[in-house]
Order: C-alpha cells, then sequence, then structure tokens
C-alpha cells in the first residue's frame, strides 16, 4: 500500500493514468495510509526489538534509493512524480527505524528525532507532491503532453504554473528553507546523534546517513531535470503548442500548497507542534511517557535556529 519497492509497480502506472487531481490524491493521502498502518501497528505492540528497527531501516534505503533512481530516468512527468512516491516513503521509513531503535534502546531523543522527521516528512511530502502534480495536471492541461522530450520553453507562457513547479521541486529535493528540509534535517540528526557502543551500529547509522545524502543529491539532479527540460530553453517539438497560462482555479490550487510548503519550512516549530501529539504516543506504548516533554523541548531547540 505504502509502494515500496518492489512492491511500487502499481504506483507509477496508476499516476500516468490518472487525472492530475486523482495522482495528488493517491500521492499526498492514499498510499500514506500503509505508513499510518505500520504506525499504528507499532503502538499495539508496545516495545519493539532491536531487529524490527535494523529490518525498517534497510529495507526503507532500499527503497528510497530504488525509486530516486527511477525517478531520474523517466520522460513521462507525472510516471516521473509517482517513483519519486516511493523514494519518498522510503526516506520516511528511515524515520521511522530511527525511531524503532530508539525505543528499543530507551533513547528519548532518538525517538523524538526518529518518529517526528518521518510524520512531519508524510505531511510535507502530502504538500509538494500534490503542488508538483498539479503542475504537471496545469501542463497537460495547457499542451496536452506530458512527455518531457517534447515539451520545452514553458516558462515564457506559463510563468506562476513554473514557479509553483519550482517551489515543490525544490522542496521535494529537500533543500532549505522548504518543508522538505526540515523533516529531512530531523531523520539527519537522529542518524548521528544516535548513542550506541558498537562500532557495527555506529558504521549502519553513517551508512544510513551516506544513503540519504546520495538520494538527496540524485532527487536533486532528477528535479533539475524536469523542471530544465519543461519549463526553460526552447520547444523541442514544434507540434506541441502551449495554449498560455493555466486558469485561475488552477493557479490558486497550486498556491495554496505553496505556502504551505513555505509556511512549513519557515517555521518548522508549527510543524513540529502538529505532529508532536502522534509522536508522543510512541512514547507511551514504549513505556518513556515520562521523557516525551523534555524530548519535545529538545526538538524545538533544535529546529529553532532555522526558523526565518
Amino acid at each position: 500500500k505504502s509502494a515500496y519497492f518492489p512492491f511500487h509497480t502499481w504506483l507509477p502506472r496508476a499516476h500516468s493514468a490518472a487525472p492530475a487531481h486523482v495522482s495528488a490524491l493517491m500521492s499526498g493521502v492514499i498510499h500514506k495510509a500503509g505508513i499510518y498502518g505500520i504506525l499504528r501497528f507499532t503502538l499495539l505492540m508496545g516495545t519493539p526489538e532491536a531487529w524490527m528497527g535494523w529490518c525498517i531501516l534497510a529495507f526503507s534505503m532500499v527503497s528510497a534509493f530504488m525509486g530516486v533512481l527511477y525517478t531520474a530516468t523517466q520522460r513521462d512527468l507525472k510516471r516521473l512524480l509517482g517513483y519519486s512516491s516511493t523514494e519518498n516513503v522510503g526516506i520516511a521509513g528511515i524515520g521511522i527505524g530511527v525511531g524503532y531503535l530508539g525505543l528499543c534502546w530507551h533513547q528519548p531523543s532518538l525517538v523524538a528525532l526518529g518518529f517526528s522527521g518521518a510524520i512531519l516528512h508524510v505531511l510535507n511530502h502530502a504538500l509538494f507532491k500534490c503542488l508538483l502534480f498539479y503542475a504537471a495536471g496545469a501542463v497537460y492541461r495547457m499542451t496536452h503532453v506530458v512527455d518531457l522530450e517534447r515539451l520545452g520553453g514553458l516558462l515564457k507562457k506559463m510563468p506562476q504554473t513554473g514557479g509553483f513547479f519550482l517551489i515543490g521541486a525544490l522542496a521535494i529535493s529537500a533543500l532549505p528553507p522548504f518543508n522538505g528540509f526540515v523533516s529531512e534535517f530531523l531523520i539527519y540528526a537522529g542518524l548521528f546523534n544516535a548513542s550506541v557502543s558498537e562500532p557495527w551500529a555506529k558504521a549502519a547509522f553513517v551508512l544510513a546517513a551516506a544513503c540519504l545524502a546520495l538520494i538527496g543529491a540524485v532527487s536533486v539532479l532528477s528535479m533539475t531535470r524536469a523542471f530544465g527540460v519543461a519549463f526553460l530553453g526552447t520547444a523541442r517539438d514544434s507540434a506541441v503548442v502551449c495554449e498560455g497560462e493555466a486558469p485561475r482555479s488552477m493557479r490558486v490550487s497550486m498556491a495554496i500548497h505553496a505556502a504551505g510548503v513555505l509556511l512549513l519550512g519557515a517555521f518548522p516549530v508549527l510543524g513540529l507542534r502538529w505532529v508532536s501529539e502522534s509522536v508522543g504516543r510512541f512514547f507511551q506504548s514504549g513505556g518513556q511517557s515520562s521523557q516525551a516533554v523534555h524530548a519535545r523541548k529538545e526538538l524545538e531547540a533544535l529546529t529553532r535556529p532555522l526558523s526565518w
């Protein structure tokens, strides 16, 4: 349901066939039900064992890595965005794996960083991925094409749509000051702040952080390619005619999501407050409820310098 690799093949096919607003609903909400199921099951089973956290961490790293590789090779704009969902659920899964290990090792800061990063990334992904799908839908509405090899120079006739797509592309690439950076920053902080004595565990966390950095770099590459080919330069196919800027109703939808992307990027404490109640439930299930308040204060102190 979450479209983890190798169970992801249904999602890009569905995105390439569905209308843009349905693709946004699927990517932003529906396939997140799988992540929700994992988190709910975690609350039911209490304190997990260490092997569960390592399995989720490893599985998520593979999923994110394979998802971003598929993303970088697509020429269908909507299919490209569909594969990036596999990448981003993998990133959220890395945070869940860190949270699992924090519960097992009784490290409240690790629990807070892992689960906060994961849940906040799910929320952030819903915002910037819906924005990108709305922009892709606007491109299709005005050109009747989503093939990157046939598009080009759209920024001249669709400057607002191009601007909204650029905001979503920067956010999904986890670049500051957009919301995707905040949630991935929390996951990085969890990977680098784990207090473990075993050398192999430290090496595994460093490897996960390096893998996450590589995933981010390839994501920047794929989004740069998508925006550059579609909106910059000159038209590639004379048969493709852009009818002008997207209708106002489509631009309003994009503007609302772009505002959410910028708001959570500029004020990360606001996003943490939205997810703090959900994260607190994991402290209760792991028998660490007395330390939840202290962990939340540490989180806010960690993200406060990121605010404008």
